[in-house]
């Protein structure tokens, strides 16, 4: 999985549903720092928390990681 872009699509999801970095982080029960350095890429989301995000906001976790091309990698 690639950090960045990861982080960036979080970002620009979290954005969308109308959310701050700190209201996320309070929803998912975790420090705002590593909300922020997951979304600049500096740290890598586990699978846990990619659960979460999506959970949190109403979109498949595929959609985190997926580049908007609608197919898996590999495929």
């Amino acid at each position: 999985m690639d950090r960045q872009r990861i982080g960036r699509r979080i970002k620009a999801f979290r954005k969308l549903k109308g959310y701050t970095q700190v209201s996320l982080a309070k929803k998912l029960n975790i420090p705002v720092m590593s909300l922020g350095s997951v979304e600049r890429g500096q740290k890598q989301a586990t699978n846990d928390l990619l659960d979460q995000v999506a959970d949190q906001l109403d979109i498949r976790k595929q959609e985190l990681i997926n580049s908007g091309s609608g197919k898996m990698k590999g495929d």
